[in-house]
């Protein structure tokens, strides 16, 4: 989180525009041109309103019509902030790690968990083996330029698995990929739901927040399942992309 000098606004007082509206305009612009960085605290609306001469009603509707179109968030305990750069995913066969790369983000892995663990019956359906079956789970936590993005959960068949060292440094498909496995084709279902509790500590989100879900069965080109993958992703900061097409 970051601070800033108050921004000089000058607001018209004879034009025709709304004072909230002049004032909206006047912030997105200075978010728009880098004067208010991401994770950039703003006045309250008792401040800014006593500081410009309008009344608070005014400075509330100004900052909530940003809140509504995602360019300010409110954290409670904290105050209001200059939402954080949103990061758009087209849904292709790609690692998370590679498309923030891909973007010019800084990509880094904290691996919170690499264990054996015997198949539950929904994760021995999605890779095709036997409930109880050996296989590897590894949870990790994705951040991009020092931010928490997402909580990457996936179960892969023992012998595919990389070693713990080489997926903190690197995404999966590309430790797959090093050991001679090629993802080809993929089954993938996103959704959304609230966090719980310990999702939104680690993410660094309020309580009962919104996180994207999505789940991702992976296979090679002969067809075998290679992983399968549970993961959930910040709604403030990340979305999902997809191109269609008329039929």
């Amino acid at each position: 989180m970051t601070e800033s000098t108050p921004l000089r606004l000058d607001l018209d007082r004879s034009s025709p525009v709304p004072l909230y509206h002049q004032l909206a305009s006047a912030i997105e612009a200075a978010i728009a041109d880098g004067q208010l960085a991401p994770g950039t605290s703003l006045e309250n609306e008792i401040a800014l309103a006593a500081r410009l001469g309008i009344s608070r009603p005014t400075a509330r509707q100004a900052l909530k019509s940003l809140v509504d179109r995602g360019l300010l968030v409110r954290r409670r305990g904290v105050g209001t902030q200059v939402a954080p750069a949103q990061i758009h995913r087209s849904v292709g066969l790609t690692s998370l790690y590679d498309d923030l790369a891909g973007a010019g983000r800084r990509p880094a892995t904290e691996l919170l968990e690499w264990q054996p663990v015997e198949a539950s019956a929904e994760v021995a359906a999605e890779l095709e083996v036997e409930p109880g079956a050996p296989v590897v789970m590894v949870r990790r936590l994705r951040t991009a330029d020092g931010e928490p993005i997402a909580l990457l959960t996936n179960y892969l068949p023992e012998h595919l698995a990389p070693p713990a060292e080489d997926l903190e440094r690197t995404g999966l498909y590309e430790c797959l990929r090093a050991r001679g496995t090629q993802p080809a084709v993929a089954r993938q279902r996103i959704g959304a739901r609230v966090a719980t509790a310990a999702e939104a500590r680690a993410l660094g989100e309020g309580a009962r927040s919104a996180v994207l879900t999505a789940v991702r069965v992976a296979f090679d080109d002969a067809g075998r399942a290679i992983e399968s993958g549970h993961h959930v992703y910040r709604a403030s900061v990340y979305a999902f992309e997809t191109t269609m097409f008329a039929r």
